[in-house]
This record gives structure tokens, sequence and C-alpha cells, in this order.
């Protein structure tokens, strides 16, 4: 066997095999909460701690905030719990 294909050969394997430890973000998902910003309510998923920048807004007043700024509520809400 030549020396590339006997590599490929090898990493396919390998690469599948470690792919299958990383977990998705639907299995580090915890119960949405709430969080109440001077604009309103943002509904946040959060996730493992160690993954804060996951953190993102599912419910939020669309007529009072864009996207990013509700996401960064979470984001900050994530950190929050992260260093208690």
């Amino acid at each position: 066997m030549k020396k590339p294909l006997r590599s490929f050969a090898i990493a396919v394997p390998l690469l599948t095999a470690l792919s299958a430890c990383v977990p998705s973000p639907q299995q580090l998902e915890t119960t949405p909460v709430k969080v109440q910003t001077p604009k309103g309510v943002v509904t946040c998923q959060l996730y493992s701690q160690s993954r804060v920048d996951w953190d993102r807004a599912i419910d939020f007043p669309a007529t009072k905030m864009s996207v990013p700024e509700a996401d960064t509520y979470c984001r900050q809400e994530g950190l929050r719990r992260l260093n208690r």
C-alpha cells in the first residue's frame, strides 16, 4: 500500500471515532431561563458552563431589541452563572 493511501486509511476511521466523542449542542442544553432586561424579558437557551459561547436567545421582545442584542444578554447570563 502506498504511504498516502495508508495514511488516509488510518485517518478516516480515527476521525470518525473521535467525532462520536464530541457532544452536539442539544446534548448540552439546560432548561431555558428568563432574563429580565431594561427592554423586556429574554428567554435564553444556555448550555453547559464550558460552552458559554453557544448561549443564545430563543425568545425576546423583537420590537425592542435585535437578535445580537438578545444573544448578548444570554451570553452575559451564562457568564454570570459560570462565575458564581
